[in-house]
């Protein structure tokens, strides 16, 4: 079915509750804030059932996919709740007042810790309709750093949306929570009135570069700039080196196969570009590879996939290596050129295809691969397929994690797990802010903002400053850090 968008005037009575509700919710208690989530997860957990049909007819993934994604997404709803009682994440920090400080001019008693940015809007993901969307990991770091969200839903898969929101409001409620700490909105037009509403203090977007640059741009043109955590597009290339492809031709090519086309190419870390030897079998070895089809979430991404793939393959010097099996779904491809024509074509063939399609790059030297990584744009991921002992190892990933925000090394980028190490961002066009991650423990940093506190008074202070630690949680007092 397709939602009614939502009205201006609904928009601005959702923004309303959501700032009324964050202002309550950021002052629970932690353990309370943590309790909460569990209470989400469980109910996700518990109505998975219901979900999963409804999920697997709006975006044509496979039960198992959708399964897996679901626990992924109460996962890290329980992830956040076990970190908010350790205090790690608020950062406290206490510099006692101090006559004879050495800059020169007396330190006064400082104290410094991270707090909930305010009301947050979370654009969802068509591509992963749990994790990333209503109740996925932008909802579950904002909530968990003490913010109301608003959720506008992605328009691929309504009916979904409506039912997890559904499930999450009805756990919301059910735990005690503030009315209107999580709501969700219908429509383009109502996702841009809630970017520029002024209650609103930060945003999260995954999304395409063309939307999300767009929406990056409102966020920054308000009279009152926010910040706007757009995941947006990358190509991931992977590198394989001349002994690894040596060593393992055909293992390099089912796996490289295998990660582009699960989920039928539909995921963020796909690896879209493939740099291999050119006197290597590797080329012999993915023609002979088999191209599953599958259908793709909706017709826009299809639109879209296929008006990339035309782009590409309209460059001269670009050929077509494997070709899947023609049916009703849009047909994988596999293209082929060489390293001179991508440098000449760096813009039109480092561009992201969304989908079951990647280009291999032949070179002649390893050196011309240490270059390529240079001039690359932002990656949220970049792959080295090679040996310990490779003499161009050290350069290609010090060049890498340049471009990159995670760097893998013989192992391929699909596949993104929710850890406390985990980086899912990149400098632009990956990410419109580089210094952060949506996926893992640290993303909750995204929806706080430091406060300090001069000179307050004990009875003043926020629990995690005050002088006798009623948090029990590590914090850093006078420059040192100091446990519990």
């Amino acid at each position: 079915m397709s939602m009614q968008d939502t009205t201006a005037t609904d928009v601005d009575r959702i923004v309303t509750r959501a700032a009324r509700a964050s202002e309550q919710w950021k002052r629970t208690a932690i353990a309370e804030r943590a309790r909460v989530l569990v209470a989400v997860a469980d109910a996700l957990d518990a109505h998975a059932d219901e979900l999963i049909p409804v999920a697997q007819r709006e975006t044509h993934l496979a039960e198992p996919r959708l399964r897996g994604e679901l626990r992924r997404t109460s996962f890290q709803l329980r992830m956040f709740a076990e970190m908010l009682p350790e205090g790690l994440w608020l950062d406290a920090r206490i510099d006692h007042a101090d006559a004879e400080w050495p800059m020169g001019a007396p330190r006064p008693d400082l104290r410094r810790q991270l707090e909930p940015i305010g009301p947050t809007l979370v654009f969802a993901a068509s591509n992963f309709p749990f994790a990333f969307s209503v109740a996925g990991g932008d909802t579950a770091s904002a909530l968990a750093a003490g913010n109301a969200v608003v959720l506008k839903a992605h328009h691929g898969h309504p009916d979904l949306s409506a039912a997890t929101t559904s499930v999450v409001v009805d756990a919301l409620a059910a735990a005690g929570a503030p009315d209107g700490l999580f709501q969700t909105i219908y429509g383009t037009e109502a996702g841009v009135q809630a970017l520029q509403a002024p209650a609103i203090k930060a945003a999260g977007f995954t999304g395409s570069v063309r939307g999300g640059r767009a929406l990056f741009d409102i966020a920054n043109a308000r009279p009152e700039p926010i910040p706007f955590y757009g995941e947006l597009g990358s190509t991931n290339p992977a590198f394989v080196t001349r002994r690894a492809a040596e060593q393992d031709a055909a293992g390099i090519a089912r796996d490289f196969v295998a990660s582009v086309t699960g989920s039928a190419g539909q995921l963020c870390t796909k690896p879209g570009v493939l740099f291999v030897p050119a006197d290597s079998s590797l080329i012999a070895e993915l023609e002979a590879q088999e191209l599953p089809a599958a259908p793709l979430l909706n017709g826009g991404i299809e639109n879209g996939f296929r008006e990339s793939l035309a782009t590409a393959r309209a460059v001269d010097g670009v050929r077509t290596v494997v070709i899947g099996a023609d049916g009703e779904a849009p047909v994988p491809v596999l293209l082929a050129t060489t390293a001179e024509t991508l440098r000449a074509q760096m813009d039109t063939l480092m561009s992201e295809i969304f989908g079951p399609a990647a280009l291999v790059v032949t070179y002649q030297d390893e050196s011309e691969l240490v270059e390529i990584a240079a001039r690359l744009e932002g990656q949220l991921t970049a792959t080295v397929i090679g040996r310990d002992d490779d003499e161009i190892a050290p350069e290609l990933i010090a060049a890498l994690s340049e471009r990159a925000g995670r760097v893998l090394w013989n192992q391929w980028p699909t596949g993104v797990s929710v850890t406390w190490a985990q980086q899912h961002g990149g400098p632009y066009p990956a990410t419109t802010a580089v210094g952060s991650t949506s996926v893992g423990m640290a993303a909750i940093t995204r929806f706080l903002r430091p406060v300090a506190y001069q000179n307050v008074p004990e009875s003043l202070l926020p629990d995690a400053l005050k002088e006798a630690n009623p948090l029990r949680i590590v914090r850093r007092v006078d420059g040192v850090v100091v446990l519990p």
